[in-house]
């Protein structure tokens, strides 16, 4: 998926609700991830493009409502930190995106698979191969419970 497509995940403290995060949303969510708890000047420093302090300020607040971030105020601003690691927010996009297509009719989810399997096999004939394994390990798995 390209930047300027919307990223969903789900909050981790509302697992039901979809977050979905603008160009200025993600920049600051990337900015976040590489420097680690960070104040709104802070993370202006790190945009390299002019914007007001109150629109860093604003964007900051919404993603901490939205869940994504925590903040504490040890003095007169709050410190910004992500509550998700980058690869724990791709993951979560990845299910979401995923649960989305295999919740819809049926030939939308054999457009996902034979997709994702012409991609993949495309690209990393590795990857095809770990795949493999790793639905062998998950049919052991289901049939172990007793979901097969």
């Amino acid at each position: 998926m390209t930047r300027f497509q919307k990223n969903s995940i789900a909050s981790p403290s509302r697992a039901a609700q979809q977050v979905s995060l603008g160009r200025l949303e993600f920049r600051l969510m990337q900015i976040l991830w590489s420097r680690g708890e960070s104040n709104v000047r802070d993370v202006i420093e790190q945009l390299h493009r002019p914007l007001a302090y109150t629109t860093v300020m604003t964007t900051l607040d919404r993603l901490y409502k939205k869940g994504l971030l925590d903040r504490r105020m040890p003095d007169r601003a709050f410190l910004y930190s992500a509550r998700l690691s980058s690869q724990e927010w791709e993951r979560r996009r990845a299910e979401n995106i995923l649960a989305g297509f295999l919740a819809g009719p049926n030939p939308s989810r054999e457009l996902l698979l034979s997709s994702f399997l012409e991609a993949v096999g495309e690209h990393d004939a590795v990857l095809l191969d770990e795949l493999e394994k790793k639905i062998r390990r998950k049919r052991r798995e289901l049939f172990r419970r007793g979901q097969s």
